[in-house]
């Protein structure tokens, strides 16, 4: 089985051929620390957790890289308006996206340097891009010089032209020319943090933070670089603009791989208008698998519509998953975690990684082991392909948490004694009155599902 990855740089799918078959290497870009992650902050997490899982089974070791920008100027404001100290707020925010991805099922990752650890690495990088005759000083300012790199743009595939239209270019009288782009800026009495440098008291730009830390930690090439569809152009023609200029590569990264946009409701996510989810917020209503699963229900390339009747609608899929192996589990035993997967699945997963079709192949496969008379073995095949390709848990304490979303203890309580009222009926033959009790609950939206060992339960 090839990996096959759509690869932004040649604007192709491509079989992944790696640098080094014992060893792949990748980089991605994390988030800017200052406020809970948001669901695009989850998608990109998924999706390179999705790959990061998919290189694991292949390859005997992979490192992974994902950075988190700590120093800028969103971050500064918001600690500013909290009346806190920048280390502090960072701090918080770290740990809170730990927490929140970790919940989603993100597996921790190899390195996860920041920015503010890495201030040398980035001045020696400025310095040896100036010695080069890729960058200039300027009143304390240090630009990239864009006319220095011949192949400016050829990650955006756009011309000169349209890299000025497209590019959110900032005047200033300093540049040598307008698309010029900065790697340190003075720090003054509008953002005080800074850190000394041969061009004076100040702080990096963005780009520079992700070239420097790319070098450090995986060399001058490297495999795999991923992030947001938004980051292709400036960032990461930037990065490959400063990187390559650096190291004299032809290319910094040899797969340049990008998840599509998040709109909510049809709409881009925005605070103003109401529609801005955070990972926190939907986890008060909805488990983390069930945002795992929505956020998977739409291939990574793609542009996602977000909306909450897609994640019921992901939330009604793993309640069938979860009534298809309920019968097998032991009355709410476990599973041994095994490598055992379905191959047709893992090979969905290998086709650029190809979430939607591996979801329609485990439903299927769900719908057979419920109709059927499955074999233990099948059932465990199944959850061990949704564990180890999908990062699911499938646990059976699941099923209850699934179940019961959104409803009070005192709710819960009745419902489970009406289940057992009708149990009691069914055994007496009273069937006029088991349907009686099925019919109530039904009214109020509970859904019964009667299995070879038991009656569960679902809101629907």
């Amino acid at each position: 089985m090839k990996l096959r990855l759509r690869n932004t740089l040649s604007g192709k799918k491509e079989e992944f051929v790696p640098i080094d078959q014992e060893t792949i290497r990748m980089y991605v870009c994390g988030p800017t620390v200052y406020s809970r992650a948001h669901l695009g902050n989850a998608r990109s997490a998924v999706v390179f957790d999705i790959l990061y899982r998919s290189l694991k089974k292949i390859y005997p070791k992979v490192i992974y890289v994902r950075n988190i920008t700590d120093i800028d100027d969103k971050i500064y404001k918001a600690a500013t308006e909290r009346g806190i100290s920048i280390g502090k707020l960072t701090e918080e925010t770290i740990k809170m996206y730990h927490e929140d991805i970790a919940a989603i099922g993100v597996l921790p990752i190899d390195f996860e340097p920041r920015a503010t650890k890495h201030i040398d690495d980035i001045i020696s990088f400025i310095e040896k891009l100036i010695e080069n005759g890729n960058a200039y000083c300027s009143s304390n300012h240090v630009y990239f010089s864009v006319s220095s790199f011949e192949k400016y743009g050829q990650l955006s595939k756009k011309n000169a032209d349209e890299l000025m239209t497209g590019a959110r270019i900032e005047p200033s009288s300093l540049k040598k020319n307008p698309m010029d782009f900065v790697l340190w800026k003075p720090s003054n009495d509008d953002f005080k943090i800074g850190w000394d440098s041969p061009w004076g008291y100040g702080r990096p730009g963005w780009h520079i933070e992700c070239s420097a830390m790319s070098l450090k930690y995986l060399g001058t090439r490297f495999d795999i670089h991923g992030g947001g569809l938004d980051l292709i152009f400036p960032h990461h023609e930037n990065e490959i603009a400063q990187s390559c200029s650096l190291t004299q590569q032809e290319v910094m990264a040899n797969y340049w791989i990008h998840n599509g946009y998040l709109n909510v409701d049809g709409v881009k996510m925005s605070k103003s208008i109401g529609n801005f989810y955070t990972v926190h917020e939907l986890l008060q209503d909805y488990d983390g698998e069930v945002i795992r699963l929505s956020l998977l229900m739409t291939h990574y390339s793609a542009p996602m519509n977000f909306s909450l009747d897609s994640i019921r609608m992901a939330e009604n899929i793993l309640n069938r998953w979860y009534k298809a192996i309920r019968s097998f589990s032991g009355h709410g035993g476990e599973f041994e975690d095994s490598e055992l997967f379905f191959e047709d699945v893992f090979e969905a997963m290998l086709d650029d990684m190809n979430t939607p079709l591996a979801i329609s192949l485990l439903s299927a496969k769900a719908h057979d082991i419920d109709k059927v008379d499955a074999n233990l073995e099948l059932v465990a095949i199944f959850v061990n392909t949704c564990r180890n390709l999908l990062g699911l848990s499938m646990r059976s304490d699941k099923r209850k948490i699934l179940e019961q979303r959104r409803l009070t203890d005192e709710q819960i309580l009745e419902i489970e004694l009406k289940v057992a009222e009708r149990k009691e009926a069914k055994m007496r033959k009273d069937f006029a009155k088991a349907d009686e009790i099925r019919d109530f609950l039904l009214k109020d939206g509970i859904v019964l599902e009667d299995t070879r060992n038991e009656t569960l339960w679902r809101k629907s």
